[in-house]
């Protein structure tokens, strides 16, 4: 996972060198990370089936693979359709079975901290960039974008599949003891009819999208604020930024997953939500103050990366373990809706705008709606759906 995160987490340092080498508008550059999520997401359920008819490893061992020949490929682009076509496409397809069989391994391993247990694993996804943040800045600075996207991927493709290697299905004699209850075990098909399950795509639809506009467009809002090249407790705030967003997006995915196992899915969500927006609205008041500015986007980062620990806990609470690797496919497609929405969307509202504001406005909006939703309307509806399809668990 840690090898995997680098193309989505510090896409916003590449966006300046790669619209120079390819003359593209900023809406063009852009799109390739939409296309990188799009491609992670919607090809998730069909990679989730393939991992669950034949196991984890060399599937995984295949994305990393991709990933980072991904890195490899864009560093010979000099046009648009080529950049679309090696980091979008390659690295969408490589990152995406990676993240969703991991995922699904989590969920099946440990029935019993699902929260924490997918917490950690979307933790590493979460973590990947800090180290790679600051060497890829100082490498992008002394030897360009094109010996910088070489060399990592290089690494992070061998690092990769060499940690696939070591991945195996858990053996149920080795599992431990399954909550009080579980829900039968759902099919996507009869899933995809359910209330329950579109509510929670579009629950995370509106989170994805407000998440990977920061990611997206961070160096390019963070410039427009005049801070990107201010120098923070002795270090570049852009980089600094960076590093500490991927610390606070990385510990939010344990601590929020920890916490849901004990005091339920949805009071979490709403509290982490909410909280969101509330720190964004905070950010965007603390624009003029740069130290404060660098600190606030990790909270920003922390009331965000968790999603991607609540969600499959919920959805497999819900549904059952046995699909759980495709169910979960599905539900991260919202990701992909959330790339687009996130990505080129809010650069054509900041070009017609000329403003972020709009585009933060809308975000805090559905920060907010879905926080409330989560408590409000996913929890009671969910409720009734577990009741309805509950089983006795087997004695631990």
């Amino acid at each position: 996972m840690m090898a995997i995160s680098s193309p989505q987490y510090v896409w916003a340092l590449f966006v300046k060198p790669l619209q120079a080498a390819t003359g593209g508008s900023l809406a063009q550059i852009q799109i390739t990370l939409s296309i990188l999520i799009v491609l992670q997401t919607w090809f998730s359920p069909a990679q989730g089936y393939l991992i669950d008819r034949f196991g984890p490893r060399n599937l995984v061992m295949l994305g990393c693979a991709l990933s980072g020949a991904s890195w490899v490929l864009s560093a010979y682009v000099d046009t648009i359709p080529m950049l679309y076509l090696s980091y979008g496409l390659f690295g969408g397809l490589g990152t995406g079975i990676v993240y969703v069989g991991v995922v699904g391994l989590m969920v099946r391993w440990f029935p019993d901290k699902r929260g924490f247990a997918t917490g950690l694993v979307a933790a590493g996804y979460g973590f990947g960039a800090i180290v790679t943040t600051f060497p890829i800045s100082d490498m992008l600075a002394a030897s360009g974008y094109h010996q910088t996207l070489l060399v990592f991927g290089l690494i992070m493709g061998v690092v990769g599949v060499a940690a696939a290697f070591f991945l195996t299905d858990p053996g149920s004699e080795i599992l431990p003891a399954a909550p009080l209850a579980e829900t039968v075990d759902c099919g996507s098909r009869k899933m995809l009819k359910t209330p329950v399950f579109w509510l929670m795509f579009v629950m995370m639809t509106m989170m994805s999208t407000g998440g990977l506009m920061v990611i997206s467009q961070f160096a390019v809002f963070t410039k427009d604020f005049g801070i990107d090249k201010v120098s923070v407790l002795g270090f570049a705030a852009l980089p600094l930024a960076l590093t500490i967003d991927r610390i606070t997006n990385g510990l939010t995915r344990p601590i929020f997953g920890w916490v849901s196992d004990r005091i339920g899915r949805e009071n979490t969500m709403a509290i982490a939500f909410i909280g969101e927006g509330a720190a964004i609205l905070a950010m965007l008041y603390a624009r003029d103050n740069p130290l404060l500015y660098v600190l606030l986007t990790g909270v920003v980062f922390f009331g965000w990366g968790e999603i991607f620990s609540l969600f499959p806990s919920t959805l497999t609470d819900t549904f059952g373990t046995r699909n759980a690797t495709t169910n979960y496919g599905f539900l991260y497609m919202a990701q992909g809706i959330g790339s687009v929405l996130g990505g080129p969307v809010a650069a054509w509202i900041y070009q017609q705008q000329g403003s972020w504001m709009p585009v933060f406005g809308l975000i805090i909006v559905m920060d907010v709606v879905t926080g409330l939703l989560a408590l409000f309307v996913l929890k009671p509806m969910r409720a009734n759906w577990i009741g309805a399809n509950r089983i006795a668990a087997p004695a631990a």
